[in-house]
């Protein structure tokens, strides 16, 4: 089987407005998640998952700042990341369609990692 990552996206407003949740809402929201990727671990498919907080700098030119937040363009956010197992990209694609940052209107990028042998 080959390796994708799952990048998940969202607005800004939409990232910030999470980490305000009560955290009754926030352990909803968790469990959501726990349970997509814990079906996903349940088949073997199941890499490695995590969360980014949302800060940080990306870098250009040598380390010349280049925006000022963990931002792609627009002010969207790349909230987290997981690595799977899928024979294909439409594989690795089907898999994704559980993910529950569609439920916020975010977007999860598919990407299949480069083997170098």
């Amino acid at each position: 089987m080959d390796k994708f990552m799952l990048l998940y996206h969202n607005a800004a407003d939409t990232e910030e407005a999470y980490w305000a949740l009560s955290p009754e809402a926030m352990q909803a929201e968790l469990a959501k998640w726990n349970t997509w990727i814990g079906g996903l671990a349940a088949q073997g498919r199941l890499v490695s998952a995590e969360a980014l907080q949302p800060r940080g700098k990306v870098l250009r030119r040598r380390g010349e700042l280049g925006t000022d937040g963990p931002f792609t363009e627009g002010k969207e956010v790349v909230g987290g990341f997981l690595l799977l197992q899928a024979h294909d990209l439409d594989e690795a694609i089907q898999l994704a369609q559980g993910c529950p940052a569609f439920d916020n209107n975010g977007a999860v990028e598919v990407r299949p990692l480069v083997k170098f042998d």
